[in-house]
């Protein structure tokens, strides 16, 4: 079986445009899950994590606020 190397279609490239619209949505999630994380694994937190969750919640809210 060979397979046609046809362009992308309207569906994969509205996917790859989503992605780029909802980088907001996409920190808060990563913020979602290190904070997660952070709280049921203490091996898992070192001195730098509460700032570097600051950051990713701070980044979220202006992207979602951005609608980026």
């Amino acid at each position: 079986m060979t397979q046609s190397l046809s362009p992308p279609t309207h569906n994969e490239r509205n996917n790859t445009m989503n992605f780029k619209n909802n980088v907001g949505m996409l920190l808060l999630g990563i913020w979602l899950i290190v904070s997660g994380v952070a709280a049921l694994v203490p091996a898992v937190y070192f001195d730098g994590l509460r700032v570097i969750i600051a950051i990713l919640a701070v980044l979220a809210g202006v992207f979602i606020l951005l609608r980026k």
